[in-house]
C-alpha cells in the first residue's frame, strides 16, 4: 500500500511524495509529523520498512517525474516550509532528494524523539535547524563528486544498519 502526502519542492512548489506506507490509515490525524521509534502508529512490517529506508523506494517515481532528485534536502512538509524565513529560499532553491547529509546523519531520527514528551517540540528544537543547515551547505556545495559521496555514504550506513 502506498502513502500519498504534500511536501514542498523546488521554488516551495508544492507536489505529492510517494512512500510505502508505514502507518495505520489516517495517522496524520492522530498525532504529529515527527514519529518516534516507539510511535504506536507505526505497524509491524512498517518497523522493518522504515529501519532499512525501503518505505522511501517509491520516491524513485517522484524522481521520474521531476518532482525529487536521488540527492537533495529531504523535502518538508507544507506547514513547515509556511514557516521558513527568508534563509527558507536558499534551502529551496534546489530540487529535494531522497538522502541527503541530513539523511545520514539523523538515520535514527525516531530513535532521538523516542521517550520525549512533545516530538514536534524536540525535532523543531534540535534536529530540524541541522536538518536546515546541512540541506543550505549542499546548495551551496552541490556537485557530481559531493552527489556521489552522499549516494555511497547513504549505501554504506543502510548496509551497516
Amino acid at each position: 500500500m502506498l502513502y500519498f502526502g504534500w511536501r514542498a519542492g523546488r521554488d516551495g512548489l508544492p507536489f505529492r511524495i510517494i512512500k510505502f506506507r508505514t502507518m495505520i490509515p489516517d495517522a496524520e490525524y492522530r498525532g504529529g509529523a515527527e514519529t518516534p521509534s516507539d510511535d504506536p502508529r507505526v505497524t509491524r512490517i512498517g518497523r522493518l520498512l522504515r529501519r532499512y529506508k525501503l518505505d522511501e523506494l517509491p520516491q524513485f517515481f517522484n524522481v521520474l517525474r521531476g518532482d525529487m532528485s536521488i540527492v537533495g534536502p529531504r523535502p518538508e512538509v507544507l506547514e513547515e516550509v509556511a514557516r521558513y524565513g527568508s534563509w527558507g529560499r536558499e534551502l529551496l532553491s534546489v530540487r529535494p532528494g531522497i538522502t541527503d547529509w541530513a539523511s545520514i546523519k539523523f538515520r535514527h531520527e525516531g530513535d532521538l524523539l523516542c521517550g520525549v514528551s512533545d516530538p514536534h517540540e524536540t525535532y523543531k528544537r534540535i534536529i530540524q535547524p541541522e536538518k536546515i543547515r546541512l540541506g543550505i551547505r549542499y546548495a551551496r556545495e552541490r556537485s557530481m563528486k559531493t552527489d556521489l559521496s552522499i549516494i555511497f555514504k547513504t549505501i554504506v550506513a543502510v548496509v551497516a544498519d
